[in-house]
């Protein structure tokens, strides 16, 4: 994540529940992959819970794209 975008998380995620619980979900996905990743022998039910995560991660940092470009264009209207 880019500084901007990290600094704008840090603005409004105090009064964006969304965001707020979008962010502590990222991360859990990121320790749960970590986790999984640093294994080394995987079965096949953990492989499967590896994409799932992946897939999971991966739509919820798009919706925090998706927010932060709202709030990106309101910042710079101001």
């Amino acid at each position: 994540m880019e500084l901007v975008d990290r600094l704008l998380v840090e603005r409004f995620v105090p009064e964006n529940q969304e965001l707020r619980e979008l962010v502590h979900a990222h991360k859990q996905y990121e320790d749960d992959i970590s986790a999984l990743t640093a294994r080394s022998w995987l079965s096949q039910g953990d492989k499967q819970q590896l994409r799932i995560l992946k897939k999971y991660k991966l739509r919820g940092r798009d919706r925090i794209e998706q927010i932060l470009r709202g709030y990106r264009s309101q910042v710079g209207h101001t």
